[in-house]
């Protein structure tokens, strides 16, 4: 962990986030493998936390760690209700960065068909390329997910890459 509120963060020790934060610990402060605590708390699936961390100034598109953000830490860990906390204040949809490249892909390639259906839904673009597969398209159909393929082809994802 970067920090002891990335880590209380990640492991949902709720208490203790609260008292760091009225000690003043930095909300948004940077480093270890999630990057920051907001994007511990997504990854973890910590709902009451990351509500926590964003009504305590949390920049909700902090790029850094392994997910890039938040937004992907959520949606590759198939965590729906932060997914739509995340959006509802601000993430960008289409953030790019880290291991997956966007929330879209991560959504993609870890199989979570209802949160890529909802990014979708709230503008992500479908041929964005980036991150270890190059695109949701790829990352769904080299994870065998036949589902998200077809809902990604539906919305207009292209099958060969601009050359």
């Amino acid at each position: 962990y970067g920090n002891a509120l990335q880590a209380a963060s990640a492991e949902g020790h709720q208490e203790i986030v609260n008292l760091l934060l009225n000690n003043g610990a930095d909300v948004n402060a940077q480093g270890g493998y999630y990057g920051n605590a907001l994007q511990a708390a997504s990854a973890e699936g910590h709902q009451d936390i990351v509500n926590l961390l964003l009504n305590n100034g949390a920049d909700v598109n902090a790029q850094g760690g392994y997910y890039g953000n938040a937004l992907q830490a959520a949606s590759a860990e198939g965590h729906q209700d932060i997914v739509n906390l995340l959006l509802n204040n601000g993430a960008d949809v289409n953030a790019q960065g880290g291991e997956y490249g966007n929330a879209l892909q991560a959504a993609s390639q870890e199989g979570h068909q209802e949160i890529v259906n909802l990014l979708l839904n709230k503008g992500a673009d479908v041929n964005a390329q980036g991150g270890r597969y190059g695109n949701a398209l790829q990352a769904a159909s080299q994870e065998g997910h036949q589902e998200i393929v077809n809902m990604l082809q539906r919305r207009g994802a292209i099958t060969l890459p601009p050359p």
